[in-house]
């Protein structure tokens, strides 16, 4: 066991105003399972990076280990992954190899086999099991969970869970409750680490929010009542003061001095009240810092005029001549919340395809009602470049909504300024939600929507379903997510 101590640390990009990490200062043990969360653009991978000594900063991080990062960069894919593994670890033992291999259920077959053969449920599985080949080494996991379908993650999370000495960021929480025993959480304003999983910590978050809601409104009120009650002191004291000159033509004398005294007793008691408020409004000022914007999200469905949308019956899809799935049967009605589940390369996007109208070639019957509308999120973002009022016409949807539903989902308003080219892959996903959002449709098809979304704009999106209850299609392999939303579940077998 050591401890890698960082203190004070300050980062910011070249040409860049905004510090993504500001004077943070926190110890890890080299022996945790280590889960990190945090809004997407908060500088998780930027930390590991730093970590990483790839880039130049301020402050100190002082660490007794080697650090090494997943996924590993593959350069010859077309290689042997033999060769590949080879390449990346040079020493490393066979029997040791096949020892992970086993442990994710990775056949000895493919080490001879191209590695840009491999699906990419495969290529995650060897590049970890390489990673855990290195021994003595403090170990970054950066998203391995994307690629992989519900099985696999299972699979992966076990795996981790007899593994230690890791740094783990991922979005799903199934996964990061099964194997971690720490969080390292970038907040809005800090950065703090707590013992326990994912759902411990995130109770723990609840309760400090609401707490310090609780408290906010509890304040804001007292400081209205002193504000109140300083005025009303502060305009007694001038009345007071005024009866010194007496009333006019009374002919009585005043006790100045007694008057005097008591205009100055009520003013000392005004300012008292002044700097109670003070302190309450100092107190409050500590207080949200961390509550993150989470507002709903609403969604525009158009009711259609037949209940159901979709039928497929024995429904085969073929690519190049070569059967993809087989037998799908299932029915899309008004108010259904369908999971398509199956493992990788069962056909699910050559469904949604089919379903989208895109040209693919099928046996069997496939009914859609006419004059459909639907709002598709693919997988693939690569495509996203250009800003974003740009997007929104090109997509003839309003940009002011577009950019309403993106601050909401954890957007800064520098963010809407830059090139989509360099937003992150989660800011990205959710740039094609928000456009989906921004959609009037009878049925929302969603593919993969929350690959790299970060964990609390996933529990917005839940909220905003499971509220509007649109009829939705979806593809997703986070198992929380699909056991909180789908009232369906059609499982593809594949062949």
């Amino acid at each position: 066991m050591s401890l890698i101590n960082v203190a004070n640390l300050t980062f910011a990009y070249d040409g860049s105003y905004e510090n993504i990490i500001e004077n943070v200062s926190f110890q890890i043990d080299t022996d945790w399972k280590l889960g990190f969360t945090g809004r997407n653009g908060r500088g998780k991978t930027t930390f590991l990076n730093l970590l990483l000594g790839k880039y130049e900063y301020s402050g100190n991080i002082a660490a007794n280990v080697s650090f090494e990062y997943f996924p590993f960069k593959v350069v010859n894919k077309e290689n042997n992954t033999l060769d590949v593994i080879s390449d990346i670890f040079p020493e490393y033992l066979h029997w040791k190899l096949m020892r992970e291999f086993s442990l994710l259920e990775v056949s000895e077959n493919i080490l001879y086999r191209p590695f840009d053969s491999l699906s990419y449920g495969e290529q995650s599985k060897v590049l970890l099991a390489t990673l855990f080949l290195k021994e003595n080494n403090f170990l970054l996991i950066d998203e391995p969970t994307n690629h992989l379908d519900i099985t696999a993650r299972k699979l992966v999370s076990d795996y981790l869970n007899t593994k230690k000495g890791f740094i783990l960021v991922s979005h799903d929480r199934a996964f990061l409750d099964n194997c971690i025993d720490h969080i390292l959480s970038i907040n809005k304003t800090n950065i703090e680490i707590q013992k326990g999983n994912f759902s411990c910590w995130w109770e723990n978050k609840k309760r400090q929010d609401n707490f310090e809601l609780a408290e906010h409104e509890k304040l804001k009120k007292g400081i209205q009542r002193l504000s109140d009650s300083a005025k009303r002191t502060s305009n007694w004291s001038h009345e007071v003061e005024k009866t010194k000159k007496g009333t006019k033509n009374s002919g009585s004398k005043v006790d100045k001095g007694y008057i005097g005294h008591k205009a100055a007793k009520m003013m000392k008691r005004s300012k008292s009240i002044e700097t109670r408020q003070q302190s309450a409004i100092e107190e409050k000022s500590k207080l949200l810092k961390n509550i993150e914007d989470s507002d709903s999200l609403k969604i525009p469905q158009l009711v259609y005029h037949k209940m159901r949308l979709a039928e497929l019956e024995n429904v085969s899809i073929f690519y190049n001549e070569k059967m993809v799935c087989k037998d799908v049967g299932f029915i899309i009605e008004q108010g259904d919340r369908i999971a398509l589940t199956g493992k990788n390369g069962s056909g699910k996007s050559s469904i949604i395809k089919l379903i989208c109208n895109e040209n693919i070639s099928f046996t069997g019957t496939f009914r859609k009602g006419s004059q459909l509308k639907i709002s598709y999120v693919s997988q693939n973002t690569s495509h996203l470049q250009g800003n974003l009022a740009g997007y929104a016409v090109n997509n003839g949807i309003e940009e002011s909504l577009l950019k309403a539903i993106l601050r909401k989902l954890g957007f800064s308003r520098v963010q809407f300024e830059k090139d989509m080219s360099t937003f992150s892959d989660g800011q990205k996903k959710k740039v094609l939600i928000a456009k989906s959002l921004c959609e009037q449709a009878h049925l929302y098809i969603w593919d993969e929507p929350l690959n790299y979304i970060d964990v609390i704009s996933r529990i917005q999106i839940e909220d905003l379903l499971l509220e509007h209850q649109p009829t939705i299609l979806f593809v997703e392999h986070d198992r929380t997510f699909c056991g909180n939303i789908a009232t369906k579940f059609v499982n593809m077998h594949g062949l």
